[in-house]
């Protein structure tokens, strides 16, 4: 056990060490994963696998372009702003407590203002746009990569076959793990992407400044689990209330709790059936661990990486008992319900 767990630090000091090359290469690989059902529709109507790669490169080129260009523009003007909101923000915490230490309520404002800081998380979540920008404008590297995983797409299978000597099991449990990783990958763009034309649309009607730029952040970390759609509410809330007063912070928080409500408690169990198969508590522990090895990209990721590692350890029986520690208290029932029912039926057939 202490060098299984010896060797599981060393590889994540390995991983933390190189994340400047993992992160393109993992954002490319999941692109290309979301990307392998058009290709192959493209190659079974007849266009050659070049033609197919190059019309899939140009449109994720278009669409990630005009969404950097639009958070790179919108997040000038915010950040040119900032200090106006900060100072703004600030101003009223202090006639809050200066409004409490007038109904005799005894309010300390240097403890309020270390322990609540609305101009720190403003701050906050412009550092955050920043990092999320910078990812986004790391267009070479992730095109190249993605390029050369779609032309090596087609011959994997093959390749698969022959290190297992002819078996269709490696390519069976490889194609498990691409089909679950693409479903829920395809689900949460579109889940995601509803999502986000929700939040624009809603904070332009309210009228909160930098509308589209919230929409596409309410579009990015609803990748996050548990916690993303919070941290996409609470800038906007906090710019809505330096605009609009209370009841225009108040509207926005609305807005965010329907969409997520109606999108992440309604839609998205609906169209994704039982779920990406992992418990709650793994959820959350693993986007709280890939965000502290690769940064907010490892939090983009977290589930698409602990789903593709839960499956690969439920392929080996030595492994298993991981996976089902990693998965849902429904998987678990049925696997336990599934085990007693071939202990009963045991004795009979003997």
């Amino acid at each position: 056990m202490l060098i299984n767990l010896a060797a599981f630090v060393v590889v994540v000091a390995g991983i933390m060490s190189a994340k400047s090359i993992i992160i393109p290469f993992l954002l490319a690989a999941f692109l290309a994963i979301i990307c392998a059902p058009p290709l192959y529709w493209l190659r079974t109507k007849g266009v050659p696998t070049f033609v197919s790669i190059l019309l899939l490169v140009l449109v994720v080129i278009v669409l990630e372009t005009a969404l950097a260009g639009l958070v790179s523009s919108s997040m000038a003007d915010f950040s040119r702003s900032l200090p106006l909101y900060q100072e703004r923000l600030n101003g009223m915490v202090k006639n809050l407590i200066s409004w409490a230490e007038s109904h005799g309520i005894d309010v300390t404002e240097k403890i309020i203002m270390e322990q609540f800081d609305p101009g720190k998380l403003m701050k906050l979540a412009a550092n955050m746009l920043n990092n999320l920008l910078s990812v986004l404008t790391n267009t070479f590297m992730i095109m190249l990569t993605f390029v050369f995983i779609l032309l090596e797409a087609t011959g994997f299978p093959d390749k698969l076959r022959a290190m297992a000597g002819g078996s269709g099991a490696s390519l069976h449990e490889y194609g498990k793990i691409i089909r679950g990783v693409n479903r829920y990958l395809g689900l949460k763009v579109i889940t995601s992407l509803v999502t986000g034309v929700i939040v624009s649309i809603g904070l332009m009607v309210i009228g909160v400044d930098f509308a589209l730029m919230w929409g596409v952040v309410a579009f990015l970390l609803n990748f996050i689990p548990t916690i993303g759609s919070i941290i996409a509410a609470v800038p906007p809330m906090l710019l809505a209330l330096v605009q609009l007063g209370p009841s225009g912070s108040l509207a926005t928080a609305g807005l965010y709790l329907a969409a997520n409500i109606c999108i992440g408690n309604i839609i998205e169990p609906r169209i994704m059936g039982s779920g990406v198969g992992l418990s709650t508590l793994v959820i959350f522990v693993s986007m709280i661990f890939w965000g502290w090895v690769l940064g907010p990209v490892g939090m983009l990721l977290s589930v698409p990486l602990t789903m593709t590692l839960k499956i690969a350890l439920a392929t080996n029986d030595k492994t298993r008992h991981i996976a089902l520690l990693l998965g849902s208290n429904t998987e678990a029932a049925t696997e336990l319900a599934q085990s007693d029912t071939n202990n009963h039926d045991r004795p009979e057939s003997a």
